[in-house]
């Protein structure tokens, strides 16, 4: 790939191990800190971990939501990595409803307690999972492509997205016999809820793919 890829860095994310994965395909990889930053950057990627309000809250503090998505409209590729996947959408219902960045339209929502049997579930959904193309999702225009289905993945995460139109929805996984959105994609815009850089050759090649874009 050519230029640099930008990890935004609002205190919400795991951005070492993010960047040391980006370092090791080759990426010349910088950090964002200001929104002024923002309009010069190749691509960008939106880490994130904790809570959908306080993380938020951080973006704006540091005012970079408007450039966040006058990049997103740009066209330039931008990946959503768990939290920050669930930030490009409109809102979450995490302690009370609030506002997300309006990239990829929809909602964020609390996992299922139950599984389709009534039994009680773990939440959060943590460790490794199978993913599997969504049913109107095009698993083979995003950094997906060259994954096979089935293909395991480490997840963490406590909600799930709902994005308003089914075909943003590319994969899926299984949890109590929910299937939960485990990535999206909206022209250039691409979100995982699971951790590719946690998640050993599959994760990398994702990242790579996502390099390539």
């Amino acid at each position: 790939m050519n230029g640099v890829v930008s990890i935004v860095d609002y205190g919400a994310g795991n951005l070492f191990n993010v960047q040391r994965a980006l370092e090791h395909l080759g990426a010349k990889v910088e950090r964002v800190t200001r929104p002024e930053q923002i309009p010069a950057a190749d691509r960008i990627v939106l880490p994130g971990v904790g809570a959908f309000g306080k993380a938020m809250q951080q973006l704006r503090q540091r005012r970079m939501v408007p450039a966040l998505r006058e990049f997103a409209a740009s066209g330039r590729p931008i990946l959503g990595i768990c939290l920050g996947m669930q930030l490009m959408l409109d809102e979450s219902e995490e302690f009370g409803t609030t506002p997300g960045l309006g990239i990829v339209p929809g909602r964020v929502e609390s996992i299922p307690s139950t599984d389709t049997e009534g039994k009680p579930l773990n939440v959060p959904h943590i460790g490794w999972a199978p993913i599997h193309p969504a049913t109107k999702g095009n698993w083979n225009e995003t950094p997906l492509e060259a994954t096979p289905p089935g293909e395991a993945f480490y997840f963490v995460h406590s909600l799930v997205v709902r994005p308003q139109r089914p075909e943003d929805i590319v994969a899926e996984c299984n949890y109590g016999g929910h299937s939960l959105t485990a990535a999206i994609a909206n022209g250039n815009c691409f979100g995982c809820q699971f951790h590719p850089e946690k998640s050993a050759t599959a994760g990398l090649k994702l990242i790579a793919r996502f390099l390539q874009s």
